[in-house]
Order: C-alpha cells, then structure tokens, then sequence
C-alpha cells in the first residue's frame, strides 16, 4: 500500500511544508508523537549520491519536494526491514541500512542488552551444542570411513599385538621365534601394500605411516638378533658349550668326579657375563640373564652332586625296597648329566619334556614302594625325591624367567636394597668433599659407613652372578671412602706431630699427600675411559707410583713397609677409577 501523500503546503514555507508532513505521518501511522527534526539512517546521507551525514531535514536547506520524496523513501525502507524484506524495498537509489543496527526511528528504542549472566548461559548452551555436534560428526565420520582406511587400522592392530614379543625378542637370527615375527611382520607389509589408495591423499598418508611403523619393527627385530653384545653374549655360551661337552662325560655314567679345570672354567665364563654391556635394552638383559641362569644351573647341579653324603645308597640286603630306590638314584645320576647336556644345548637327541615325563615317572615308582617302619629308608627315598625335584626345577628356568619379568635386576629387592646403600655413601662422600672443616665429619662419617658394609653383607645374593658383582662393587666403592677418610687422618695427625724423619720416609708421606689430593679428584669423577678427565688422573697415579719406586729406602725397614703400602694405594685408586669407568650396569 502506498503512503499516503502528503498536502500542499499552507503559507508556501518550508517550514510549514514541513510541519504539514509530520503531522500528516503521525495520523498515517497512529503514532502520539513525534520529534520535529529527524535524522537518516545512520551509513546514509541522506540523499542518493553524497551529501553530509547526520544532517536534520530541518537544517538541510533543500527544496520541499526534494524533502518530500526522501522521506517517503526512508518510510517505505523502514518498514520493509521491519519485516524482514530486502533494505531498499526495491525502491532506486536507496543503498540500505547496516543489518541489525538500529534505525533510529523517533519513538523507537532499541532492544534493551542482555545481562552477562545471561550471555555467559547462552554462550554456554551454545558450546554444549556445537560439541554434541562435533561427537555426532566424529561417529559419522567413523561410521562413513573409506575401507582402505579401515583396513589400514586393522592391519596396524594387528602389528601393534607383536610389537612387544619384538622388543623382548633375544635369540639369534636362526631361531624359530625370529622367523615367526618376521613372516608376521613381512605378511602385514605386503597386505599394507595391496591396499588401494585411489589417488587420495589422506589415504596415501595412513598407508605410508603404517609400512613405515612395520618397518621399523622389522629393523628393530633384526638389531636385536645381531648385536654385537648378543654375539658377545653367544660366543661366551659357546665356550661353555666346548668345555662341558669335554666335561661332563662322568655325569653320563653316575659318577661325580670334577677337575679344577672345569670349575674355574665355569666361573670364568660367569663373570665374563656379567661384565656384558646391556645398554638398558631389554633384548640383551633377557639373554645375559638366560645365558647366565643355563650357566649357574650347571654349576649347582655339579655342586649338589658333589656334596652328596657318602653313605648312600644304602645296602640292599636292609629291605627289599633298597634295591629299587638304588636302581632310581643311579637313573636320577644319568638324567643329572642329561640336564646338564640339554641347558648347555649339546644333547640334541633329547627334549626336556620327555626328560621331564622320565623324572615324573621315577618320582611315582618311588611312591609305589612300600617302607613302612623303616625311618632310614624312607629318609633315603625323600633324599632321592628331593633331587629329582631339584631337576625338575632347573627344566623350568626359561619360562618362569619370561613371566616373571627376573632378567630384569632394577625390580630385584636385593639390588634395591644396594641401590639404597649406595645413595646414602654418595651423599656422605659429597658432606666429605664440599665441607669446610673435613676433620670435624671423619669419625661420625668412618661409623655410618662401617654400617653401611655391614648391610651390604645381609644383601641375599640368590645365586645371582649380578647381584654378586652388584654388591662387590658396592663394597669396593664404601671402602675406597673410609681409606680415604683414613688417609686424611693420618696426614692431619702428621702435621700437628711433626719431627724429624728419614728423607725416604719424608719422600713417601709426600706421595701420599700426592694421592690423597688425587684420590678426592677420583671419587668426584663420573664419566668413561674416553674423556679426557680420565686420561688425566691416570697418568696423574702413574707419576706417583713411579715416584715412589724412585724413593730408595736405605735399608730402613720402616721406609720399605710405608712404601709398599704407597705402592697398594696407589694401584687401588687406579682400580677404582677403572671400576667407575667401565660403565657396568645390572
């Protein structure tokens, strides 16, 4: 419907003209009251193509017909954005208000704002929404996958289930276990290649990430067949392999003699384990710990052998059932060597299960028999019962190893329990070397660490070569500290004391001043045989050992004895920064 015009002015004024369209606009639209100026739309100006902004129709010196049709304009813009019709209305020439802003209309107001708790609740709400949409987004897209995709995550779960037996793998290139994971892991790469990516991008990024991830299990797998300390750690058990099989025929025919030879041999190749370098990696722990298991295992059937009571067997004219266990104990003495032929891997025509079916049965044949009444008897037949249960025992070594994680020493109470030792003798020697008054720490500190030995001593070593050598070298490191402290007592007490003294002897204490000066540097140090600081001290120590083998003692007896014990200190820290340099590790 089309405004209604407005009536020709009374007196021919502008101001009359203008009162005239006012008032006719205020019955046009029912309104009580209007201002007498108004102002455009704000971003307008009023007119089509220029003109000042803000200016009133009162104060713009335009022509009544020219005021006239802008206002008719404005009215019919204003009530077109009213309902929601495009700003203009289709009317030429009009460019619009700013959408959502406020017209300016006189008598309207603009709506009133919103309180911030009540934009916090709706910006609230709105998040709550735009993540209910993003879940439905997400399982959309996980119901809405492209096969390739899903394949490509099938094929990674299935890596992802060997990941771990690679990581533990310690065996040799030319076991079983090493081709099954490899043909496992090779199948999944032919399988990730066969998957078609159609040309796509994203597709082609998860199929590269995930022959990327087989691969580096691959390369991982082989790395831990071919360490060079997992050959290290083979060859060792290869030696041992050479001496048993040179050894151990008197096991074969029930006897129990043992050369010399053989025992220092195994323990020789024991202690070589244990100085083989693991690095941390779990593939060389689990191989030191089941080389060494075999080993120990050998040495404590030879032991058990060899401790044996003399008088057994018993007489077989004391009970008829003598005659079997005797029979029983000379078949248990030719399994005793069995074993020790299948731990050493050089028997080849036996297994451990039909070894193990073979004890079982001689343990039931031995229950079969009657010897009530018979204490002596019956006490012979439970010896023989307990050493086939100690054989027993040995053929379970490698599988209670691996699910009882044991290869792994870090968890092991007794190395806890040094580890704890240890601890507490570092920070005495750090209280030791950045004290201002030395002197004032040495006796309170000398006790703590006699302590300190006394509990390395209750340390339970279960048969472990590692632990063994952890606890020696515990010792060691607890000892070097007390000589130490010892050594600066005797050089305090020289100087409150002093007198004359033979210059051989003057020679030696001045070694020894020398050395202990040397000997803090060395319990300071942390580091390897490579660095320099090493270098430095050992040829430090050298100087005073040839030092002291210039001093000449004149025959003085007293000279000759402080020189000897000069000389043992002095290789003694040698010894020791050796030992800190080795980088050994459980």
């Amino acid at each position: 419907m089309a405004p209604r015009p407005l009536a020709p002015a009374a007196h021919g004024s502008i101001a009359t003209a203008r009162e005239a369209a006012l008032r006719q606009g205020r019955e046009a639209r029912g309104r009580a009251a209007v201002r007498p100026t108004v102002r455009f739309p704000r971003g307008t100006t009023g007119y089509g193509s220029g003109g000042r902004r803000g200016l009133t129709r009162a104060a713009a010196p335009w022509s009544l017909s020219l005021q006239i049709a802008l206002l008719r304009r404005w009215r019919w813009a204003w009530r077109c954005r009213r309902l929601g019709a495009d700003a203009g209305g289709g009317v030429p020439g009009f460019r619009g208000v700013r959408p959502g802003a406020w017209a300016g209309w006189p008598g309207r107001r603009p709506e009133p704002r919103k309180s911030w708790k009540r934009r916090r609740r709706i910006a609230r709400w709105r998040g709550r929404d735009s993540a209910c949409e993003t879940e439905h987004n997400k399982s959309m897209d996980m119901g809405n996958q492209h096969p390739s995709i899903s394949r490509l995550q099938e094929i990674q779960k299935e890596v992802k289930s060997v990941e771990q037996q690679v990581v533990g793998f310690s065996g040799l290139s030319d076991d079983k276990n090493y081709k099954k994971l490899e043909r496992i892991l090779t199948k999944q790469l032919f399988e990730i290649d066969s998957v078609d990516t159609e040309g796509k991008g994203d597709i082609q990024q998860a199929r590269k990430r995930a022959a990327q991830e087989t691969e580096r299990l691959l390369k991982e797998l082989e790395q831990n067949a071919n360490h060079p300390h997992r050959i290290e750690i083979q060859n060792i058990f290869e030696e041992a392999q050479s001496l048993v099989r040179e050894k151990i025929v008197p096991f074969y025919n029930g006897g129990n003699c043992v050369t010399d030879e053989f025992e220092e041999g195994i323990q020789d190749i024991i202690l070589r384990l244990t100085h083989v370098k693991t690095g941390g990696k779990i593939s060389l722990r689990k191989a030191r710990y089941h080389t060494l298991t075999k080993i120990c295992a050998v040495q404590e059937i030879i032991e058990d052998c060899m401790k044996k009571q003399p008088s057994l067997p018993l007489s077989e004219d004391a009970h008829p059932s003598v005659a079997k266990i005797n029979f029983v104990m000379c078949e248990v003495n030719k399994a005793r060597g069995v074993l020790i032929a299948l731990l050493m891997g050089v028997n080849n025509s036996e297994t451990c299960r039909h070894l193990s079916c073979v004890l079982s049965g001689l343990i039931a044949d031995l229950d079969a028999l009657d010897v009530c009444g018979r204490t002596e008897i019956r006490n012979y037949r439970r010896e023989v019962v307990e050493d086939i249960n100690k054989l027993l025992k040995y053929l379970d070594l490698e599988e209670e190893a691996d699910t009882t994680k044991a290869f792994d020493l870090r968890q092991n109470h007794s190395i806890l329990k040094i580890e704890k030792v240890l601890t507490r003798m570092r920070e005495i020697k750090n209280e030791l070397l950045q004290a201002q008054n030395p002197p004032e720490l040495y006796l309170s500190s000398k006790t703590e660490l006699q302590g300190l030995i006394g509990q390395l001593d209750e340390v339970s070593l279960e048969k472990n070569p590692c632990i063994r050598e952890a606890r020696r070298r515990a010792v060691i490191e607890v000892q070097t500290l007390i000589t130490y402290i010892d050594l600066k007592e005797a050089l305090e007490k020289r100087k409150l004391f002093a007198c004359e003294e033979h210059p051989s002897h003057k020679a030696v204490w001045n070694v020894l001043g020398n050395l202990s000066e040397i000997q803090g540097e060395v319990l300071s140090f942390d580091g390897n045989r490579t660095d320099k600081n090493y270098i430095r001290l050992e040829e430090l120590l050298t100087k005073q050992l040839l030092a002291l083998d210039a001093v000449d003692p004149q025959g003085e007896e007293k000279c000759k004895a402080a020189r000897k014990q000069a000389v043992k200190l002095a290789q003694n820290i040698l010894s020791y920064l050796d030992l800190k340099s080795d980088e050994w590790e459980y």
